[in-house]
């Protein structure tokens, strides 16, 4: 299923994905997330998906879930957040499992869920004039999509306790600086840094990134013999690869390697 409300566009091995509600700042609802698991589910299926890019329209990254009458209603009624919720786990879950690298390319706010939308990508550029901000506490809420698993792995208890609990923004900068995220740039070029970052991943050894992916991900909840045997059985996964012999063979030759990003 596909809608506008995420642009999609494909090449040089590059899938771009636009959330796309700019008079809504990008705020989540259904149609969100309909359009990011059909997205998500063709980029994990198409070889010739390299790399994955996620940004926003407009003045915002995303601005969090959408306060419509799913979840908000002012004559009293109250909602079950319960199901929404799983909607987005699953948007999240997607996101890490796939076995090839998501930028995020944060071009403005990334607030309650959008926030955590962007802490789920693998390498997170953003603008400097861009801010990150849990606003959870700000209604009555606990943040999600995430926030709580990704904040004090990122950055420590103590400031992701802060964070969460103050709900106040973090600019790009202070981010980089807590290492919430990789790198701030120059507003005039996120765009042209996060391609350059997308062709260098794209020319990669895509199976190879994804594996990397895997492994980095579960040592979060590994003790180091768990982890050793991760690293063991995904080496030899990736051992197999054409991308192997090619980049001995180039290390060899000193030459460029030409990856293909297959798995055999």
């Amino acid at each position: 299923m596909t809608n506008d409300t995420v642009l999609v566009t494909k090449a040089g091995g590059i899938t771009r994905l636009t959330l796309n509600r700019p008079d809504k700042l990008n705020a989540l609802n259904k149609q969100i997330y309909e359009a990011m698991t059909a997205a998500l589910e063709a980029a994990e299926r198409e070889e010739s998906c390299r790399v994955v890019v996620l940004t926003g329209a407009g003045r915002a990254f995303c601005a969090g879930q959408d306060l419509g009458p799913e979840v908000y209603n002012p004559a009293g009624r109250q909602p079950d957040l319960g199901p929404v919720l799983e909607r987005y786990n699953d948007m999240i879950e997607r996101m890490r499992r796939l076995a090839k690298p998501i930028i995020g390319a944060v071009n403005g706010i990334a607030a309650g869920g959008g926030a955590s939308l962007a802490l789920a990508c693998d390498i997170v550029i953003a603008k400097k004039s861009a801010s990150f901000l849990q606003a959870f506490a700000k209604i009555g809420l606990v943040p999600d999509c995430g926030g709580t698993y990704f904040l004090p792995r990122l950055i420590g208890e103590a400031r992701a306790k802060a964070h969460a609990l103050l709900a106040e923004p973090v600019k790009a900068e202070q981010a980089v600086a807590w290492g919430m995220i990789w790198k701030a740039v120059d507003d005039d070029t996120l765009e042209a840094e996060a391609t350059a970052l997308a062709n260098k991943l794209a020319a990669g050894p895509t199976y190879a990134l994804g594996l990397t992916k895997q492994a980095l991900q579960a040592s979060l909840d590994n003790d180091l013999a768990s982890q050793l045997r991760v690293e063991r059985d995904l080496q030899r996964k990736a051992g197999t690869s054409p991308d192997y012999a090619e980049g001995v063979a180039a290390f060899m030759a000193k030459r460029a390697a030409h990856f293909t990003g297959r798995k055999g």
